[in-house]
């Protein structure tokens, strides 16, 4: 038998180098995030699985009210609307699940899929509380983990949040719940990190990263925005929105037009902005 062979498979594997670092039981969370750290010191985890685990234990501790999407930026169908009333709607906000109310946000009677709206498209015979699935209610206090097991077991992607009166709080998805474990969920409108805060998309739209300076958007696009009571380019359109602009909303700065690309229940992502072609560009 070959030496080097004999010596390479009696070094032990990483799952007994992690073992035997535990072996050392941990008492609280405290000592066991500590015991993370002291692997992760080792090389004996990268920071991307350190910060997973570190979610994993955050998410059993974490409460849906502290994730969940607030009742006023909710996107909901009135079951009062024809299909063709709101299918404008439905593609300018681009989701997956609708609840579906009947009067008000306190009473949602169901999810309406997006994609069950292919049929109304073919033509089908198409009655929008016959498409409806059952909604899932889910008290404010109850834990991210439980909460990702219930969703897991039941197949089920969103669910409504309730206060201790009843009413409808929130809502929250298991996107939500996952992007605590694993960072946020990409998608098409997401920036590369290694790409630049301003991309040109054509001649009269840009690409922009909401935690852009200020006096950087300014200079790239020769503007001469006061970053007197904000830093970023976000926390400018936060400002004259008047509160958190959802995904999809245009909110309007002067000749500037800023369009919501993503956003979640705490901040803005990125925005796609576009100048506006006011009367003295028209007379040019």
């Amino acid at each position: 038998m070959d030496g080097s062979d004999s010596s390479s498979s009696n070094k032990p594997t990483l799952l007994e180098r992690l073992s035997t670092l535990l072996l050392r039981e941990p008492e609280d969370r405290e000592q066991l995030v500590a015991l993370l750290h002291s692997a992760y010191e080792r090389n004996l985890l990268d920071a991307e699985a350190l910060s997973m685990m570190e979610g994993v234990i955050q998410v059993s501790e974490r409460q849906v009210r502290e994730i969940m999407l607030p009742r006023a930026q909710m996107d909901v169908i009135d079951i009062s609307q024809p299909p063709e009333a709101f299918l404008p709607f439905v593609l300018e906000t681009a989701h997956s699940r609708f609840p579906v109310i009947e009067g008000d946000k306190d009473n949602i009677i169901g999810i309406l899929l997006a994609k069950d709206l292919l049929r109304y498209y073919a033509g089908e015979e198409f009655v929008v509380r016959d498409m409806l699935r059952p909604a899932v209610f889910v008290p404010e206090s109850k834990r991210l983990n439980v909460l990702l097991r219930d969703f897991r077991s039941n197949r089920n992607h969103i669910a409504l949040v309730v206060d201790e009166y009843g009413g409808v709080s929130g809502m929250v998805t298991i996107e939500d719940v996952l992007e605590q474990i694993v960072g946020d969920i990409e998608d098409e409108y997401d920036f590369n990190e290694d790409e630049d805060n301003i991309i040109r998309q054509d001649d009269a739209h840009w690409r922009v990263k909401a935690d852009t300076e200020i006096v950087d958007f300014n200079t790239a696009m020769g503007t001469d925005f006061s970053d007197e009571d904000c830093d970023t380019i976000g926390g400018l359109v936060l400002k004259s929105a008047g509160q958190l602009p959802k995904r999809g909303d245009y909110i309007q700065i002067g000749e500037w037009q800023f369009h919501v690309l993503r956003a979640d229940s705490r901040r803005l992502h990125s925005l796609l902005v576009e100048r506006l072609l006011i009367e003295a560009d028209k007379q040019d």
